[in-house]
């Protein structure tokens, strides 16, 4: 096991060899598009300029042999809660973007809540952006929400759109703050209507509120209370509802965050019928099973919930088969305060997980144990999150791609401690536990974006 530590990452070498701004990384175990292979990637003005067999580098050029070493490209990770302005007391740009840039996360899209005032509008995104520039060590993006389909609530997502956010986020269930209210099935039809006509990506949180209000109540500090809550029948009834409305509209949705198996059977149907419609899980579904979570430990709090240990292996088996679109962290934190980190209690905790450092070896440490490679990671965590986006310079090592680059060494490993934590409070469910996989150096267009560098993140249109 590696307990080691390079500018403050989980893992890393005690006398760092990688440079600021390499001009060729060279390894035995490049992932590119094709497959993992031998390869010297060159890397000029921000932009991979070539990818050529690893002897195949002009005399006089400097160049770092990384050796067993794997090269990766930059996680895209396309939901993350960054809470800035309003609740930057929970998290915040400058932490947020440290933290994904430790943990191999080069690229983030931010969502529209928690901040205060949500993206609902041109002068709430500028607000955001104004905070966010100067201070983001990865590049940034922005989803704009969905809170309502009046004409002036239109008039807002076209703004929003034309201003260059990524999509429309909406919720079908309470969000859990008030100031982003969810919408009614009816509502966000009339709502993914206008956003089809202007080709824009619509994300939702699917749980049925009918299914939810009929389900038990939450009982203090005992998760089965919280599990039993949020039933898998909330997450298939949404799913089917928004599966029609695509057919229906014609209008580009995606699942978030989804977790119950039982709503995976609709996602094959819209794939069989050629819907543009996806879905994507993450890492702490993937990783934490109902049977192992303690009454009290609200770290793991998350809705949908953690589920039991034969869901996970479904999940594992729906990765596999292609339904997902991607992995990514809903990092969603908050201060120990709103977890109720001291009582325990699952009823007044905050709903989210704090994972956006963690992530890649997280989902790492569960795949490989399963047989699966770093070409499976790479499509699932970068490749798939960047398409769903539209990003595409990222998410891929190949020419003319932006230089975001990851050095990693899949099989060294190490036990997360909170210290070692960048995001705002070190809290996590991961804590004390052993991951696979090392995050050496974060690149951002060809320049160490990962330790305390000065900040070099881009604002993002679509």
């Amino acid at each position: 096991m590696s307990d080691l530590s390079t500018s403050g990452q989980p893992g890393g070498r005690p006398a760092d060899p990688l440079p600021e701004r390499p001009r060729v990384l060279r390894s035995r175990r490049v992932v590119l598009p094709g497959g993992e292979r031998p390869a010297a990637v060159h890397v000029a003005d921000g932009r991979i300029a070539a990818i050529t067999e690893p002897a195949d580098v002009p005399a006089g050029v400097e160049v770092t042999d990384l050796g067993g070493l794997a090269l990766l490209p930059g996680v895209v990770d396309s939901h993350v809660h960054v809470n800035e302005p309003g609740r930057t007391e929970w998290e915040g740009f400058a932490t947020a973007t440290r933290a994904a840039a430790a943990g191999g996360v080069t690229t983030i899209i931010d969502m529209p809540l928690n901040a205060i005032p949500p993206t609902t509008s041109l002068a709430a995104l500028e607000a955001k952006r104004a905070v966010a520039a100067g201070q983001i060590a990865v590049d940034v993006g922005f989803w704009g929400g969905i809170i309502g389909a009046d004409a002036r609530s239109l008039d807002d997502l076209a703004a929003l759109h034309d201003a260059g956010v990524f999509g429309f986020k909406a919720f079908l269930a309470p969000s859990g703050v008030e100031e982003f209210p969810h919408v009614s099935m009816d509502v966000l039809a009339a709502a993914t209507r206008h956003t089809a006509r202007m080709g824009a990506l619509t994300v939702v949180h699917a749980e049925s509120p009918a299914v939810l209000e009929t389900a038990p109540p939450v009982l203090g500090r005992a998760f089965a209370s919280w599990l039993a809550s949020r039933p898998p029948a909330a997450e298939q009834d949404a799913v089917a509802g928004l599966v029609a409305l695509s057919a229906a509209t014609g209008a580009r949705l995606h699942v978030l965050h989804l977790s119950a198996v039982e709503a995976l059977d609709d996602i094959v149907t819209a794939r069989d019928e050629g819907l543009a419609f996806s879905a994507e899980t993450c890492p702490h579904y993937l990783t934490f099973t109902a049977e192992e979570v303690p009454d009290g430990a609200t770290v793991f709090k998350c809705a949908p919930p953690i589920r039991g240990r034969s869901n996970l292996d479904r999940l594992w088996d729906a990765l596999g088969e292609g339904l997902f679109a991607g992995v990514v962290s809903d990092h969603s934190p908050s201060t120990p305060e709103v977890k109720q980190i001291d009582t325990g209690d699952f009823a007044a905790a905050w709903g989210g997980i704090a994972s956006v450092q963690i992530g890649l070896p997280a989902v790492w440490t569960q795949a490989r144990a399963r047989g699966h490679s770093l070409a499976d990671l790479v499509g699932w965590m970068c490749a798939g999150p960047a398409q769903l986006a539209g990003l595409r310079r990222k998410g891929r090592l190949e020419v003319g791609a932006d230089a975001d680059l990851v050095v990693f060494d899949p099989d060294a490993s190490f036990l997360v401690r909170p210290a070692m934590l960048r995001h705002r409070h070190p809290l996590t469910p991961y804590a004390g536990r052993s991951l696979d996989g090392v995050v050496l150096a974060t690149y951002l267009r060809g320049v160490r974006a990962d330790g305390d560098r000065p900040p070099r993140g881009r604002l993002l249109e679509r």
